[in-house]
């Protein structure tokens, strides 16, 4: 486990064990009661699409909304397939920003609720409703740059779901600028919009195609703000495009997408950039047909120290897990290269793509020469719900019947002084948390 690192390790790499298990929780009540123990649990955790209006297929902001979903309630989240988040409990950094999951606790209060007749109890215990931010406004405040798609999509009230990637308007970039927030959300037709992640394109002066993840929208993600004297360089000439997930309504629902863009002064220069890149990349796919458990490996290596923010994991169809390991440098271990897994989504849904970002004092600070090895793992078999077609062979491609293998992570460089610091300063809070237990 990451946060048990000690001697050499130590050297390389601290995570402080801040906020606990979430497991090791007090007993559960023996008559747990809607007002008072279910509702705000559903507030944190289930609201934020279950709602009217937005892409959970059933409200469940009161006790008349809820109390018909009990018992699919009470099977979603034992079987950890509802609040979304994959992120294995056993393996890796377990502090995370914006995090929905349930603890061991509040699974076990839904199961004793519904199993005791999922009763409303005092209406006096409710807590009040939850307010939620408005879609209409930009959250980032008012960006430099605007676009939409190119073109509008209409989703049939009856239809099967839609991938694709949607062109974005011309950027009007004319020359390297710094970006400050950013901010993608659909404009339009909201409930059919299960996920929107902006991308980049540009192609470099050797005529290679480089892209990259500019922002995700997912619902109840209201963009990015970069930390102070941080920012994310978009180069002149830059364009855009759209990664979506579109699904039925039950009536027919045109869909736009924007997106917005604040940037810094033109002759502002931050101190860290912010990279969010692909690592670990595989291409050299071959998962062969009914066969589940297929393996492939990716590398990367961060050539200065690094801190690193966020992770992404990115397969299509036949995804079935994800990991991320740190390899240190061998240099002053006498040839030994320490390693430490980061994080594991040991399930991983196709129609979820969800970014994981580390908390403050989570965040990996790593070495120069630390490689970045994905894992990933296939499931072409029919027991796969996402597989099309457990009969066919499948290589790399660009399609979501075809597959891919790499990681989208975030993170930015640090000089070998504010390497140190960070470290230091890491070090330190990790033994007084030691010597407060």
């Amino acid at each position: 486990m990451l946060n048990k690192l000690s001697g050499l390790m130590a050297a390389f790499v601290v995570f402080a064990n801040i906020g606990g298990v979430q497991g090791q929780t007090k007993s559960v009540p023996d008559q747990p009661t809607f007002a008072r123990d279910i509702a705000p649990i559903l507030q944190r955790s289930c609201q934020n699409c279950h709602r009217p209006g937005n892409i959970g297929p059933m409200s469940l902001l009161t006790f008349q909304d809820v109390r018909p979903w009990a018992r699919a309630i009470k099977q979603q989240v034992t079987q950890r397939n509802m609040p979304p988040w994959y992120i294995s409990r056993t393996v890796g950094i377990q502090d995370f920003k914006s995090d929905p999951s349930l603890s061991d606790k509040e699974i076990a209060l839904i199961s004793r609720w519904v199993d005791n007749g999922a009763l409303m109890g005092d209406e006096r215990d409710l807590p009040p409703p939850r307010q939620f931010e408005d879609n209409d406004r930009w959250h980032i405040g008012e960006p430099d740059i605007v676009v939409k798609l190119k073109k509008e999509v209409l989703v049939k009230a009856k239809a099967p779901d839609y991938w694709a990637d949607l062109d974005l308007e011309d950027f009007g970039l004319k020359t390297d600028r710094y970006i400050q927030a950013i901010e993608v959300k659909p404009i339009k037709g909201v409930k059919a919009v299960h996920h929107a992640v902006a991308q980049s394109r540009l192609e470099d002066e050797q005529g290679n195609l480089q892209q990259g993840l500019l922002e995700e929208y997912a619902v109840g993600k209201f963009g990015d703000i970069y930390a102070a004297d941080t920012g994310r360089l978009i180069k002149a000439g830059t364009q855009g495009y759209v990664n979506v997930h579109l699904h039925a309504t039950g009536e027919d629902t045109t869909v736009q997408i924007a997106l917005g863009i604040k940037l810094y002064p033109s002759e502002f220069l931050p101190k860290h950039i912010e990279n969010v890149q692909h690592v670990g990349d595989n291409e050299d796919l071959d998962i062969p047909p009914n066969t589940k458990n297929i393996r492939a490996d990716g590398y990367t290596t961060l050539l200065k120290p690094a801190r690193i923010t966020a992770f992404q994991p990115h397969l299509h169809n036949r995804g079935q897990a994800q990991c991320l390991e740190l390899i240190f440098p061998p240099q002053v271990s006498g040839g030994r290269s320490p390693k430490e897994t980061a994080s594991c989504v040991d399930r991983y849904h196709f129609n979820w793509h969800i970014v994981y970002h580390y908390a403050e004092d989570q965040q990996p600070i790593v070495p120069a020469g630390t490689v970045l090895h994905v894992t990933s793992w296939f499931d072409n078999t029919s027991g796969n719900k996402y597989n099309p077609d457990p009969t066919n062979p499948i290589a790399f491609g660009q399609r979501s019947i075809d597959d891919m293998s790499f990681a989208w992570l975030s993170w930015y460089y640090l000089s070998d002084d504010e390497y140190k610091q960070m470290l230091t300063e890491r070090q330190e809070k990790s033994k007084k948390l030691s010597a407060s237990r």
